[in-house]
């Protein structure tokens, strides 16, 4: 029980999100939301999974640094693939989103989708994703293990570094429709109490806390089955 504990909350959390966030009727409906507001707890708290995952994969790059353990690595890696797939969820749940939201009807659905496209918010996400998808590449294209290990794990520092300005910052400084822009109110969409209703953070915060421990889960297992494959290409050898 030790050992399942979290996991145990986690289904919890995921089913009370997904029960409470699609069927609890007391979102408030603007008028340019309406019920898609009902995606803030998928779309945003898949990000903050995402930042969560890619923050356990460059502690373990680090960790691989000073102690040269493969170990370190694997984890490294894994919870860099997890993040990537939380980010592509979150971005294709923005995307979506933003298709409902940000569409000019006056405007041809291809040119209203080429300007959402060009959101800074969306740029600088797509450019996060993509980095991190060469750094997958990266290691891959290399043969020698202990190589690879120390090359991806400096490669994966850098990533890091560059994933808050890509995010964070600098779609913040320019004109965005997105929450947060300098055009608008500002501040950090979904923790500022301007931006959330109060009753939306009773499943927004279990939501951010649920997929993260769904991530470093998955993660976990890919691990796992990493040191199974390995060991029995030892036994093999």
């Amino acid at each position: 029980m030790k050992k399942w504990w979290w996991k145990i909350l986690c289904i919890a959390l995921l089913v009370y999100t997904i029960l409470a966030g699609l069927l609890w009727n007391n979102v408030p409906r603007l008028p340019q939301l309406q019920e898609t507001i009902r995606n803030l707890y998928f779309h945003v708290c898949m990000w903050f999974a995402m930042m969560v995952l890619f923050t356990c994969s460059v502690v373990h790059a680090v960790k691989y640094l000073r102690n040269n353990n493969l170990r370190s690595d694997i984890l490294s890696r894994q919870y860099a693939v997890m993040g990537i797939v939380f980010g592509v969820l979150g971005y294709a749940t923005g995307a979506i989103w933003a298709t409902f939201t940000w569409a000019d009807p006056n405007l041809p659905a291809s040119e209203s989708f080429s300007a959402i496209a060009r959101d800074p918010k969306l740029i600088g996400a797509a450019i996060a994703l993509l980095i991190y998808g060469a750094y997958l590449v990266l290691r891959d294209s290399i043969q020698d293990m202990d190589k690879k290990a120390r090359i991806a794990a400096v490669y994966n520092v850098f990533a890091f570094a560059f994933l808050f300005p890509s995010i964070w910052i600098i779609p913040r400084l320019l004109p965005s429709l997105h929450p947060g822009a300098p055009d608008g109110e500002g501040g950090n969409p979904a923790l500022n109490f301007k931006d959330l209703a109060p009753q939306m953070r009773f499943v927004f915060y279990p939501a951010i806390v649920g997929w993260s421990l769904l991530g470093v889960w998955i993660a976990t297992l890919k691990v796992r089955m990493n040191f199974i494959k390995e060991k029995n290409l030892l036994h093999e050898a």
